[in-house]
């Protein structure tokens, strides 16, 4: 889902010792016997049996029992693993370092966020000037003993004066949104609740947002989130007495959320409809300079195509939109001029436009050119003045700031480069490092990263960053880790992950795959991961395994996987296709029903990319490749590990256990096939504790079933 307006923040030798081998205890795994039921459902003339659909009920004591069961089987395995502790330990060491975003600028003021290294939340800090001393605003740390609620955003008033934060409990998407004065550091008696997919849009003295009804039976985390509506915030007043703006009662499915421009002169309306398998969205705009009640369209109705407004100059409007631009262009809409308000600003290139923003009255867009970024600097109008030097091949994000900013931050990163925030400075045009981290014992000529292209099976040229310890012999016998996600337009870059080291210290190869269904390339490139073209997604994975093994990287008894999300269902459906190419496979928060998916939760929006069971040739599709229907019984699975949590609504757990009852009952049970069920988190770890426990498991498992002994 886009998202609009300043957000601010936005893991064979072991255990000799111990008597233990991966065999034995693989197959001393007594799994919990799942109850099945006579649950039949009819897809246009296809019987397809449900027969945990009971698990389903997250609110259900039998469903609990059976929870509790199967996390003492998962965390009786990973105990006996007699180096997990000693993971967890070098995880902290390499993750206990200063970490900070970069600033924003509100009057004198600059807001920044820090974690001082391990603690559970990012604080947020207030100075005057860059060289003020910074003072704590707000510390999420203090709002719960077990560091589960995290701030989820902040957004500044214009002038400064007040922030408005949500804060989500144990990983949830549901926020709530808090007040605060600035100056005093005294939170006011606001209070907004049952926001999602939302954050603050300030105007004047108060905000607009966007939220759903209040689920009714405590089905807050499994029930779908339909009828989504538009309130504005008077500061100091109850919820209750909030402005309804907008509804539309006649599409309650359709996701409705706003933004404000820089000047706060317009709110802006974004209108998706996903559920009808549009994958773009419509455009609103209201004056509220004029005192306009009502929404004037920019883009009347849902299609394709994608719009993203920028920033206004006066009237007018700049958008990042890939109107007729699979690749994406800059377009200016001009409503006073009604026979053609639309002109191209910077028309479409062959690389793809990545991210748009305004700072210090110039226009900074970044480009993708086989997913590394391309930084330039334009003219409100479209004239290039400048492409900004970066350090290296990799990923910059930020390049937005202030109308009157003489200077704009942003954090360049690669595999090997930890993030580091820069200064730009638009009138000598020219960077320099702002803050940079320290690692201790990093050093990036340690470690060599490549970029590769590989053939899928179709012939398409897949992008493959790989990176590992210099003076690895590719001999292929290395551990491997292949990760990739491949869905919702969303580019997997190449950035660092200290905890990633882990890995790398020991001799493994880590591989990023960049497969299509993501936004690497433009529309056109995601288009061809979707509904009945997903299998491309599957094939574009596999190939990539194939060539790390052909190119001696690794090899199938060598060669783990991982996901999350949509990347977990990508593991479910290439381990079922595929599954002796992999020797363990770790399913983070895995879409894994393809039949019913779209019935929980936000769910219905990804209809864009998946298509429905509703539709009969979608279903076809769908019901091929779905991970839970799919399970070939009787087959010698990957080493198998499943994630999810109690507090994950936006990918049910459900999906996730449906997916280990099934694949513990008809696979073979030669190697380990769990499911670890957190609580207190949600579709990602709800905080450090939770990151650094979740990771150490991982890669102990994945270390454990590929014969790798870590010695740190």
């Amino acid at each position: 889902m886009m998202q609009h307006g300043p957000y601010l923040f936005r893991l064979l030798i072991f255990g000799v010792a111990m008597g233990l081998s991966l065999p034995a205890l693989a197959q001393e795994l007594a799994y919990p016997k799942t109850r099945k039921s006579d649950q039949m459902d009819d897809y246009h003339g296809v019987q397809v049996a449900d027969p945990y659909r009971w698990l389903e009920d997250d609110r259900s004591p039998e469903t609990a029992a059976w929870v509790e069961a199967e996390n003492k089987v998962t965390f009786g395995y990973l105990e006996k693993i007699p180096f997990r502790e000693q993971v967890k330990r070098r995880l902290e060491q390499l993750y206990n370092h200063p970490k900070y975003s970069a600033p924003v600028r509100r009057g004198e003021n600059f807001f920044y966020a820090k974690n001082d290294g391990l603690q559970n939340q990012n604080v947020i800090y207030v100075q005057k000037g860059l060289e003020g001393k910074p003072e704590v605003l707000l510390d999420p740390n203090k709002f719960s003993a077990d560091g589960t609620v995290h701030l989820v955003s902040l957004n500044l008033s214009r002038d400064g004066k007040y922030c408005a934060y949500t804060l989500s409990s144990g990983g949830s998407d549901w926020v709530e949104a808090y007040v605060m004065e600035v100056g005093s550091k005294k939170l006011l008696s606001d209070h907004i609740k049952w926001i999602k997919f939302s954050e603050p849009a300030w105007a004047g003295e108060g905000f607009f947002y966007s939220r759903f009804p209040e689920p009714s039976g405590g089905h807050d985390l499994s029930a779908k989130n339909e009828n989504s509506k538009i309130y504005y915030h008077h500061i100091g007043q109850p919820q209750e007495q909030d402005e309804l703006v907008y509804e539309d009662t006649a599409h309650p499915q359709r996701l409705n959320s706003v933004g404000t421009t820089e000047d706060e002169r317009f709110a802006l309306l974004y209108v998706e409809d996903s559920v009808t398998g549009k994958r773009g969205n419509a455009v609103f705009y209201r004056d509220l300079s004029l005192g306009q009640k009502s929404f004037t369209p920019m883009v009347a109705e849902v299609t394709d195509d994608q719009y993203d407004v920028i920033d206004n100059i006066g009237a007018s409007f700049l958008v990042n939109t890939d109107h007729n631009a699979l690749h994406g262009k800059i377009a200016r809409f001009g409503p006073s001029n009604a026979a053609s308000p639309w002109s191209d600003v910077i028309p479409e290139k062959p690389e793809a436009i990545e991210t748009a923003a305004t700072a210090g009255g110039k226009l900074f867009v970044t480009y993708l050119k086989d997913v590394i970024t391309r930084a330039y600097v334009y003219s409100l109008g479209g004239h290039l003045e400048d492409e900004v030097t970066l350090p290296g091949l990799g990923t910059a994000r930020g390049f937005a700031g202030n109308h009157d900013d003489t200077f704009a931050f942003y954090t360049f990163t690669d595999l090997d480069y930890p993030p580091t925030i820069f200064r730009y400075d638009l009138a000598a045009r020219k960077s320099a490092i702002f803050r940079s981290p320290e690692i201790a014992g990093f050093h990036a000529g340690d470690y060599e990263e490549k970029q590769v292209f590989y053939a899928s099976k179709d012939g398409t040229k897949i992008p493959m960053f790989t990176i590992y310890k210099k003076g690895l012999r590719l001999d292929g016998n290395n551990p491997a880790l292949l990760y990739a996600y491949g869905g919702f337009n969303v580019t997997v870059n190449p950035e660092f992950n200290p905890l990633r080291l882990a890995l790398l210290e020991q001799g493994f190869v880590f591989a990023l795959a960049n497969l299509r269904g993501g936004g690497e390339y433009g529309e056109a490139w995601h288009e061809a991961g979707t509904k009945l073209k997903k299998q491309n997604v599957f094939d574009d994975f596999i190939a990539g395994a194939e060539w790390l093994i052909a190119n001696k990287y690794t090899s199938s008894e060598r060669l783990s996987i991982v996901g999350g999300s949509n990347g977990g269902l990508l593991m479910g459906a290439v381990m079922n296709q595929r599954p002796e190419l992999f020797k363990a496979a770790v399913s983070q928060a895995g879409v894994m029903d393809m039949l019913r998916f779209q019935k929980f939760t936000i769910g219905s929006a990804w209809v864009a990319d998946y298509g429905s069971s509703d539709d009969p040739g979608q279903f076809k599709a769908l019901y091929a490749y779905s991970p839970l229907h799919n399970i070939k019984a009787g087959a010698a699975y990957p080493a198998t590990l499943i994630t999810t949590a109690d507090h994950d609504d936006r990918v049910v757990p459900a999906h996730s256990f449906k997916y280990a009852a099934t694949l513990q009952e008809l696979a073979s049970h030669k190697r380990p096939l769990l499911i670890r069920i957190d609580t207190k988190s949600g579709h990602g770890a709800s905080s450090t504790t939770k990151t650094i426990e979740q990771t150490a498991d991982i890669y102990s498992f994945l270390f454990f079933n590929l014969g790798v002994t870590p010695k740190y």
